[in-house]
């Protein structure tokens, strides 16, 4: 049976008044315990503030986790494509050498991971992604922030805030408990869909112009592959493949054979840890928001039909996939945007590809401007200048309307182009690390986020070890 969709106009009931328990008060409250999430409460702690993480699931992670969104993308500069064709191992090959621009609390939970075997080091071999494994970042990335003395709080939903209008003291949050409210100092919406921003008021945009976003995509994992057959079979049709993507021939084949309807042409596969394992990226929902709880069930239903066909054309008509297995899907289907919190700032496309620098920079990314289609089929793929990076000026943290509050991750103030590239796990989690220091240093010298001084920010983002260009850069 297909999944319930709502009439044009809806109608609405009046819910009685009720209570909440008070959770307690802390000084920074992270709101979601993604990417950006871990970085935030990491900054936050490592800059001396009490901290609370609050979490919708019962892990870490968020994409990386729930969505099985793998690997961690290339936050190094490139010289161009480097001509490597190393199919046997299913990794990105379109990535010359280059310098690492994200490091902080990245390299601190990605030391974690290669050192649990969790995931592998980037390199030449690898394109510069991180190839990982979702089991282990949960229980890694719950370590290192226990470490820092960072609390939690799981199965927390967000769903409101306390406090006069523009100036939210506090979270609620729908739990299995009743609803919970959690006091803070400053809060940090790190929820990728700005939900706990656009609750107090804050505007943001959705989407480009015509208001349609990136499409979702549920990415699972298939183990018992065979990447010697597979990897036969590309070397002897080498029109078949292309960096991660490929073949076109086989799908178009499928197609005509009614074995296949996929609004993408292609397939997208990528290499994990384990060398029988690998993660398939094709599934698209075009035309669905992440805000609509109507929207995300038919995601969830389209997107679930799309995989057991692909499953099914993979053992059918692949070598190397004829023992295959469907391992392991997402959670939820992965939303690539949503809304975009207007800030002090909005980054644009022209920033990212002109490699543009800011005297407020708190984050550095190199990711190209990386737009699947939201109507249908095709990708617009920009690189960032050879050897160059761009910077995310403090000023993107900061929500319109709103006191008290940052923003981290993909809910940062920037175009639909700009968010394209900055949407990346290494990149979330180098502006959350910020958006952490910067609630820290407020909670702490009783200040609103907006009265902080970018460079104090900075001098605590390089102490914690990340990787930004000094004040005697700025010149």
């Amino acid at each position: 049976m297909p999944p319930l969709t709502p009439p044009h106009c809806l109608p609405e009931i009046e819910l009685p008044a009720r209570r909440a328990l008070r959770a307690g008060r802390t000084q920074v409250l992270v709101v979601g315990g993604g990417p950006a999430g871990m970085g935030a409460a990491l900054g936050a702690a490592e800059a001396g503030a009490d901290v609370v993480l609050a979490e919708r699931y019962g892990f870490l992670g968020g994409n990386a986790t729930v969505a099985l969104v793998m690997p961690w993308m290339s936050f190094h500069t490139h010289s161009g494509p480097s001509g490597l064709t190393d199919t046997t191992r299913l990794f990105p090959t379109d990535h010359g050498p280059g310098e690492a621009v994200v490091a902080g609390a990245l390299a601190r939970f990605l030391a974690r991971l290669i050192e649990a075997h969790g995931a592998i080091t980037p390199s030449v071999a690898t394109g510069y992604t991180v190839p990982f494994d979702p089991e282990v970042l949960k229980l890694t990335a719950m370590e290192v922030l226990d470490e820092a003395g960072v609390r939690f709080l799981f199965h927390a939903l967000a769903s409101g805030v306390v406090g006069p209008p523009g100036r939210p003291d506090g979270v609620v949050f729908e739990t299995k408990s009743g609803p919970v409210v959690v006091e803070a100092d400053a809060v940090i919406d790190c929820t990728g869909d700005g939900d706990v921003a656009a609750l107090a008021g804050a505007e943001y945009e959705i989407g480009r112009d015509d208001g349609l976003v990136q499409p979702m995509t549920l990415m699972f994992r298939m183990v018992s592959f065979d990447r010697r057959a597979f990897g036969a079979y590309v070397q002897a049709n080498p029109s078949q493949w292309r960096g991660v993507h490929g073949l076109w021939d086989l799908v178009e084949k499928a197609t005509a054979a009614g074995d296949l309807d996929l609004p993408r042409e292609d397939i997208l596969f990528f290499g994990t840890p384990h060398p029988d394992e690998i993660s398939v990226n094709s599934t698209r929902v075009t035309g669905a928001l992440g805000t609509s709880v109507w929207d995300l069930t038919a995601a969830e239903y389209r997107s679930r039909r799309q995989m057991g066909q692909i499953v099914a054309f993979l053992k059918r008509y692949v070598p190397g996939f004829e023992s295959a297995y469907l391992a392991q899907s997402g959670v939820a289907v992965g939303v690539r945007e949503t809304r975009r919190i207007l800030g002090d700032y909005v980054m644009t496309e022209e920033d990212v590809l002109g490699a543009r620098k800011f005297d407020d920079a708190i984050a550095r990314g190199t990711y190209p401007v990386d737009i699947h289609n939201p109507a249908g089929r095709g990708t617009k793929l920009k690189r960032v200048p050879p050897g160059d990076w761009y910077e995310i000026p403090f000023r993107c943290l900061l929500p319109h309307r709103v006191e008290g509050m940052l923003t981290a991750g993909r809910c940062i103030s920037g175009t639909h182009e700009a968010h394209s590239s900055y949407r990346v796990t290494p990149t979330v989690m180098a502006t959350g690390q910020a958006a952490g220091i910067a609630a820290a240093l407020a909670a702490r010298s009783a200040r609103r986020p907006r009265e902080l001084k970018a460079d104090a920010v900075q001098e605590e983002l390089i102490r914690q070890g990340a990787s930004l260009r000094t004040a005697a850069d700025h010149g």
